[in-house]
């Protein structure tokens, strides 16, 4: 959890001197990268908001992702983080907005995805989406996995280039 917490404070501070604000929509890490951004005083100068969208109900709720925007799509998969993305940015009004969503185990998805699985994706200046399998069963340790994987994902959005208009 410390290396979480860690990789939070650095991109928390990041965030606070460029007076960028994120919004988070996380599924399988269960708000740790939320709590994790939030531990650093002074958080509320940048983190807007976060929701665990764990279910199709929490999704709707606190989301507002509907039914029709579903077609086609399927959790746990990249297109899907990246509409959790940049849904939460464009509900937060933020700079950026953060996703994460997959099976932390011990067992895969209703989806077929497999224990380890997750995909994230940042939206805002820069749109970026990866997947992790990180070939365990383990819930605890996937979680972790998978919150400084997406943390990681906010810090190469953080140093891309601005795109050009």
């Amino acid at each position: 959890m410390q290396a979480v917490l860690d990789r939070a404070a650095g991109l928390g501070e990041r965030l606070r001197a460029r007076g960028e604000t994120i919004a988070v929509s996380e599924s399988s890490t269960g708000g740790l990268i939320s709590a994790a951004l939030l531990a650093l005083p002074g958080a509320s100068a940048y983190f807007m908001g976060g929701a665990v969208t764990y279910t199709t109900t929490a999704r709707g709720a606190l989301v507002g992702i509907t039914a029709e925007q579903m077609v086609g799509l399927r959790s746990a998969s990249e297109p899907y983080a990246l509409l959790l993305a940049r849904t939460m940015r464009e509900r937060m009004g933020t700079t950026w907005g953060l996703a994460e969503t997959g099976a932390s185990g011990p067992t895969g998805n209703r989806y077929g995805d497999a224990a380890g699985h997750t995909c994230f994706a940042i939206s805002g200046p820069v749109e970026l989406v990866r997947t992790l399998e990180t070939g365990r069963a383990e819930r605890w340790p996937n979680m972790m996995e998978f919150a400084l994987a997406t943390l990681g994902l906010l810090d190469e959005a953080l140093s891309a280039p601005a795109p050009h208009p």
